[in-house]
């Protein structure tokens, strides 16, 4: 019975995506269409094609105002869920912990010297015995940030809100860093 439900509800998933998917086609640029078809066949973190068809194309389409060539977008957006779901991390909560951080700049500095997407601060690297990798390099900067930002929530024992403040250094103080995470992941990157 199931199986039967399974199907059903697969048939009635893939009408309504073929639904929006031809509505999109006729104002889709067709290079994007062509690139988002090639990241979803070469993505390898997604449960199944359907699953990343429907990702890539939402936040995608979310952080074109942030990173308007298609290509560099869906290399970031497929980098970013490969490492989000290595460390168990929601891809959303990733991209608006850089949307904060970094506005999607991967060659962002911050005035204490965090560098890239996630911030990451440089001293890692000595600590973890790799003085010579690239924090400005996108899966460098995105591994280190993913697993710093799930070593704090399971320090905090899923306590976002500090897991957050730890992050951005602002633990203890009175910054609101974690709700500005907060407010960008339910405005801009959270799927209803």
């Amino acid at each position: 019975m199931k199986c039967i439900y399974r199907h059903l509800l697969s048939g009635l998933l893939l009408i309504l995506f073929s639904t929006q998917a031809f509505a999109l086609s006729n104002h889709a640029d067709p290079e994007l269409r062509s690139r988002l078809k090639l990241a979803i066949e070469q993505s390898d973190s997604f449960k199944d094609r359907f699953d990343a068809e429907v990702w890539l194309l939402d936040m995608s389409t979310r952080l074109k105002k942030r990173v308007p060539d298609s290509n560099e977008r869906l290399h970031l957006l497929k980098n970013i869920h490969r490492e989000a779901t290595r460390v168990k991390l929601a891809p959303e909560l990733v991209l608006a912990v850089i949307d904060i951080e970094s506005r999607f700049d991967p060659y962002a500095i911050s005035r204490s010297g965090a560098q890239g997407l996630m911030q990451v601060m440089p001293f890692w690297l000595n600590e973890i015995g790799h003085p010579d990798d690239n924090l400005i390099h996108i899966k460098t900067n995105l591994r280190m940030g993913c697993t710093i930002l799930k070593y704090y929530i399971d320090k905090e024992k899923g306590n976002l809100r500090r897991a957050l403040a730890r992050y951005n250094g602002s633990l203890g103080k009175h910054w609101k860093y974690p709700d500005k995470v907060f407010t960008t992941l339910h405005e801009n990157w959270f799927r209803n």
